[in-house]
């Protein structure tokens, strides 16, 4: 039996509906009564126009070099729009208002290298968004403030050096947020703000070395954090302390570690909180001091206060032999001032009593 619905076929223009001779023109695949719209791979013009019913549309690969707005405004039961691996370096305002009911937006693989005040405006319903391999240099706290719906958000292989405060602090519902591949230096107190269900945050491959203690402060469903290949020497306990979850991954290999007595305590004070996991803590390494270069944390961490505590001991004993010495010293000057020692007044007393 015979069932068109269920299979890709051409729409010839002369299928087209009358009342619009553009609806699912002959260079688009379409399934399912034209549901699914698939212009992928095939170069097609910003002023093409789509059937209304449309819910599934991409136009990946389609040598586009600006948001089809004309064609989209019309498309208010559209739920996914793949547009990546195009030539797109700027969003216009508004572009996407009229999509109320969009879940997935993909926008991966452009030119884009800045994001309007405007950038959500419409999209209440996004639950996914991707806008990797573009060109951000900067994230506004405006961009992203009708997203509260969203759950996924991929901005990784970027350009991002920094974060404004508060950008992300409207992703009241976002559950999985990825920075990898990007130049952030810090993370500052605030930066995550506002993402009490995040439960993934990756992190790998920037240049971050400082971090605010109170940056993972609201993080309290953060299951799997992600810190390796960045620039980080050292930690305070406090920084991961803050992290409430029942059981937290943290990765933080790949790192070029100063490797002293206080790293040490800090990785052992981690180590006795039970809900923080320290994954690959094997294969965290040493690239200071020296002596210590590529060589496992875990097996020289127990060594590391040795010779600080032989150290101390030493500058202890010397202190009090020092001590010891001068108190001497001052008693024999003292005796000296009266012009006795106190050999003699001994002599004195032992005459007296016989």
């Amino acid at each position: 039996m015979y069932f068109p619905s269920l299979i890709w076929f051409w729409i010839p223009l002369s299928l087209a509906d009358s009342g619009n001779p553009h609806l699912c023109q002959k260079i688009c695949f379409c399934k399912e009564g034209a549901l699914f719209v698939n212009c992928s791979g095939i170069s097609v013009t910003s002023d093409l126009t789509f059937p209304p019913e449309t819910e599934h549309l991409d136009l990946s690969n389609s040598n586009l070099y600006s948001i089809p707005s004309r064609g989209l405004r019309s498309l208010w039961k559209l739920q996914v729009l793949l547009l990546r691996d195009n030539y797109i370096s700027q969003i216009e305002e508004s572009a996407f208002v009229s999509l109320e009911r969009l879940h997935k937006l993909d926008l991966c693989g452009n030119e884009i290298s800045l994001l309007g005040n405007s950038f959500s405006l419409g999209l209440i319903s996004l639950r996914e968004l991707s806008l990797a391999s573009n060109r951000l240099q900067k994230l506004h706290y405006k961009s992203f403030r009708d997203f509260e719906n969203l759950q996924k958000l991929n901005l990784q292989n970027n350009n991002l050096s920094s974060i404004e405060t508060g950008a992300f602090r409207s992703l009241t519902r976002l559950r999985q947020l990825y920075l990898q591949n990007n130049r952030l230096h810090t993370l500052h107190n605030g930066i995550f703000s506002m993402l009490q269900h995040l439960e993934v945050l990756n992190l790998e491959g920037n240049l971050i070395k400082h971090i605010a203690p109170g940056a993972f402060t609201s993080l309290s469903s953060l299951t799997i954090l992600s810190l390796i290949q960045n620039k980080i020497e050292h930690i305070r306990f406090k920084t991961f302390l803050s992290l409430q979850t029942p059981s937290t991954h943290i990765l933080l290999s790949d790192n070029p570690w100063f490797c002293d007595c206080d790293l040490q305590r800090v990785f052992a004070k981690l180590h006795s909180v039970r809900r923080l996991i320290l994954d690959d803590y094997h294969n965290v390494t040493c690239l200071e001091p020296q002596v210590l270069r590529n060589l496992p944390l875990s097996s020289v961490d127990t060594q590391l206060c040795i010779a600080e505590t032989v150290t101390v001991l030493v500058i202890t004993f010397t202190v009090s032999v020092t001590v010891v010495a001068a108190i001497v010293m001052a008693e024999r000057n003292r005796k000296k001032r009266t012009g006795k020692h106190w050999s003699e007044d001994s002599e004195v007393s032992y005459e007296s009593h016989h």
